[in-house]
């Protein structure tokens, strides 16, 4: 049975109040369930929580998703928070070990100290923006997509601690266009992304 740890890092603050991402771990709930072969744990990082639980269930996870909504280009500042503190729990234990590197040659091997090497992790975002915004000539992104411009940092912290990328998923235009038949068609893509990735 393969262990998914679930992080809803969609923080209620402002005119936010995670809406999207409460209806994304929904959709992992029926999709995550024993009958699949799955066992499905959930983090809410607007819940109380303790660092070391936080850690043992980044070790005990075989595969780890994240979903976070962009606010002005980055996570949510609870939701780095949690990575902060949870991360750097994981220190020695069972996250990461070091940063690769011995004192013999410090130049070598930076981000190698990862201890959780054959576990996997999946991102999902959240935007405002189109996903035009990303792909076509002229327009915010300089046609930069979301892994490799804003999420590149993201990703390379998930290197840092030896796990594999899975593709992940982006939500777009969920402000100003989130009509039930966007959210729908969203549903149906999602879990056909999960069926086809996990």
């Amino acid at each position: 049975m393969k262990k998914i740890f679930v992080i809803n890092g969609g923080q209620h603050f402002a005119h936010s109040g995670g809406k999207f991402n409460k209806t994304l771990v929904d959709w992992d709930q029926i999709f995550f369930n024993k009958e699949n072969g799955f066992e499905l744990n959930i983090t809410d990082i607007n819940e109380p929580y303790t660092t070391d639980e936080e850690v043992e269930k980044f070790v005990n996870a075989d595969i780890i998703i994240y979903h976070t909504p962009i606010w002005w280009f980055g996570l949510p500042h609870k939701f780095k928070e949690y990575l902060d503190m949870v991360l750097t729990a994981g220190h020695r234990k069972g996250i990461y070990y070091s940063d690769g590197r011995k004192s013999e040659n410090p130049d070598l091997n930076y981000g190698k100290g990862g201890s959780m090497q054959g576990k996997k992790y999946m991102l999902t975002t959240t935007w405002n923006a189109p996903e035009t915004a990303f792909t076509l000539e002229g327009e915010f992104f300089n046609q930069t997509s979301v892994d490799n411009g804003v999420m590149f940092g993201f990703h390379r912290m998930n290197a840092f601690t030896g796990m594999e990328k899975i593709e992940g998923f982006h939500f777009h235009d969920l402000e100003k266009n989130a009509t039930p038949e966007r959210i729908s068609n969203y549903q149906s893509l999602y879990l056909e992304h999960l069926a086809n990735t996990i």
